[in-house]
C-alpha cells in the first residue's frame, strides 16, 4: 500500500513500559493495603488509560470510586517519579522512525497514557525524532479505541485516513484504526497476541519493526514531517 502519514501507540508499540508500569502500580497497591499483580498481568490490565487501569488492579477487591479515585492519584505521582527505570525502545524502533522519516513521511503518537507523560516520554526516548505531532488523553478527545483523535491527526497531517498507516499492540489500537478507516497493523513484540490483533481487525502484524518498511511505499506524496501541538 502508498502510505501518506504512520500513527504509533507508545506502551508496547514504541517503548517497553511494562516493568515500570506494573513496579509503580505494584508499589502503590502495596503501600494502600490492596493486592498486588504478577508483572505478566500487567500485559492484559494497561493500554486503556490510568482510571482503567486502576479498576482492573482492584477488580474482586473493590468498586468504590473513592479507592480508585486514590489510586489513580498515587499512581500518577509514582509513575511520576519512575517512568524511565526501566523503559527502553523496543530494538530497531529508533532505527525504523529514522528510516521513516527519511522518508518524508508525517509520524505522529497517539496513546491512551495521560498527555504529559507522553510527551515527557517521547522527548527522553526520541529527542531527535521529528514527530508531527504527540499526544496522550486530553480532555478534548475521548480515548481510544475512540477514532475522534486518530482522525484529528490525519486532518492536521493533511492526509486522508485512509493513507495512514496505525500501529499498535493491544486490540483498543486495532478497533480505533478500523473506526477511523486507516490501515491497522498490529505489533508482534508488544504486550498482547497476535491472535487478539487479528480478531480486532489488524489487517498486518509485524514480528520486529524492519516488517513495517515492507508496508511503506515511498509515493513521494508526503511532506516535512514537523513536530505539533
Amino acid at each position: 500500500m502508498a502510505v501518506a502519514a504512520v500513527i504509533f501507540d507508545l506502551d508496547g508499540t514504541l517503548l517497553d513500559t511494562l516493568a515500570d508500569l506494573g513496579g509503580c502500580m505494584n508499589r502503590v497497591l502495596d503501600r494502600l493495603g490492596y493486592p498486588t499483580h504478577p508483572l505478566d498481568r500487567y500485559r492484559r490490565f494497561v493500554g486503556d488509560g490510568i482510571e482503567v487501569l486502576a479498576r482492573r488492579c482492584l477488580a474482586g477487591v473493590t468498586e468504590e470510586e473513592a479507592a480508585v479515585s486514590q489510586v489513580v492519584e498515587a499512581m500518577r505521582r509514582e509513575y511520576g517519579q519512575r517512568w524511565a527505570e526501566s523503559t527502553q525502545p523496543y530494538e530497531g524502533v529508533p532505527e525504523l522512525l529514522r528510516d521513516l522519516a527519511a522518508r518524508r513521511l508525517p509520524l505522529a503518537v497517539l496513546s491512551n497514557k495521560p498527555h504529559d507523560f507522553t510527551v515527557r516520554m517521547v522527548d527522553h526516548f526520541f529527542p531527535q525524532q521529528p514527530f508531527f505531532a504527540v499526544w496522550g488523553a486530553r480532555p478534548q478527545y475521548p480515548r481510544k479505541p475512540s477514532p475522534k483523535a486518530a482522525l484529528a491527526l490525519a486532518a492536521a497531517m493533511r492526509v486522508a485516513p485512509g493513507d495512514v498507516l496505525y500501529l499498535g499492540d493491544t486490540d483498543t489500537d486495532m478497533r480505533t484504526a478500523v473506526a477511523a478507516r486507516m490501515f491497522p497493523v498490529g505489533v508482534a513484540w508488544g504486550f498482547r497476541p497476535a491472535s487478539e490483533l487479528v480478531a480486532a481487525g489488524a489487517r498486518r502484524v509485524v514480528g520486529s519493526p524492519t516488517g513495517v518498511l515492507d508496508l511503506v511505499a515511498a509515493d513521494g506524496k508526503t511532506g516535512r514531517a514537523r513536530r505539533g501541538g
